[in-house]
């Protein structure tokens, strides 16, 4: 959800608290650190279904004095640089409790060092629960399936590489990478033929930052995001996370979505992943989880019976964490 309305998204009940008023010392200026200015904020809450105005019990009603109070917090506390930081760190505060569908959080800073005659300086964001738990950091590592993809250049020695950059990232541990195989483009303009490998891996990162840890192995490589599926020098998508209980996380959030919302129906994707987990299964929509193997299955039925160059599996490469090349 990026944007939410005067009205709500949906059955949202709103609750809303304006003008919360605190000293604050945030800004990128000495003085704005040494001396202080006066920051306000406004917190728009979107509930579903507020109990307490049918029960008359605040124990059914969010507290806005909590809110309040949590807010003001961060207003008058800790010295951040960015006016963005200081609504977003209210935003996640608000959103500790659960029953907050979502959180608008205005922050004014109308003393700000703008040079010129204003009345206010205002950042809005716009945040979610799904986007909370994006940001949470598991107390137990998280289990994850990562799908590389390259055509462009040496892909092999760019697969070989980037599973080492990953095992290097701090907060990611490499537990073991499927076969390679040799796979067709899928969608966009005309290109050469892919090489693909799924990596299984633990994390103790954040979901988002597991993502933006796998975006800065693909930028490491020269990717570019000029063409929709068009041909990449590295491609590595977060496919799923789950807890260490096994349950997968189910987001939706504007630069991440859990599980793939394609992974389904790429068998570049589910052909190396089934050949490295035999076991693996996928939370598919509407809320059931299949076997990979079986959505595998269904996917090389739909394809050309005389198209057996489709996916090859290449025995004569391997990936750190892999098996031996054979053959």
């Amino acid at each position: 959800m990026s944007d939410v309305g005067d009205d709500g998204p949906g059955p949202l009940d709103r609750v809303s608290v304006t003008g919360i008023r605190g000293h604050g010392f945030h800004g990128v200026l000495a003085h704005e650190k040494r001396d202080g200015q006066e920051f306000s904020c406004d917190v728009a809450l979107h509930v579903r279904r507020l109990r307490g105005g049918r029960t008359d019990d605040l124990a059914d009603a969010v507290d806005y004095s909590v809110v309040a109070r949590k807010a003001h917090e961060v207003l008058t506390g800790p010295s951040l640089d960015l006016v963005e930081a200081v609504a977003e760190r209210i935003a996640a505060a608000v959103l500790e409790d659960r029953r907050v569908s979502v959180v608008e959080v205005t922050v004014h800073k109308p003393q700000a060092p703008v040079g010129v005659p204003f009345d206010d300086v205002t950042v809005r964001v716009v945040r979610t629960q799904d986007d909370a738990l994006a940001d949470q950091a598991p107390d137990a590592p998280h289990r994850a399936v990562l799908a590389l993809g390259a055509n462009l250049g040496d892909a092999y020695a760019t697969l070989h590489q980037a599973v080492l950059d990953l095992a290097d990232r701090d907060g990611v541990e490499v537990m073991e990478a499927s076969p390679v195989v040799d796979t067709a483009p899928v969608g966009g303009p005309t290109q050469d033929r892919y090489l693909n490998a799924v990596l299984l891996v633990r994390t103790r990162l954040s979901p988002r930052a597991l993502l933006h840890a796998c975006q800065d192995v693909e930028q490491a490589h020269g990717r570019t995001r000029d063409l929709r599926w068009g041909p990449r020098t590295l491609d590595v998508d977060v496919v799923e996370v789950r807890r260490d209980d096994g349950a997968p996380l189910v987001l939706d959030t504007e630069d991440l979505e859990l599980p793939h919302p394609r992974a389904a129906d790429r068998r570049f994707v589910l052909e190396p992943w089934s050949l490295v987990d035999p076991e693996a299964r996928l939370w598919h929509w509407p809320g059931v989880e299949r076997p990979v193997r079986e959505l595998l299955e269904e996917l090389v039925e739909l394809e050309d019976e005389d198209d057996d160059e489709a996916v090859v599996v290449r025995h004569d490469l391997a990936l750190p964490f892999g098996l031996p090349p054979s053959g």
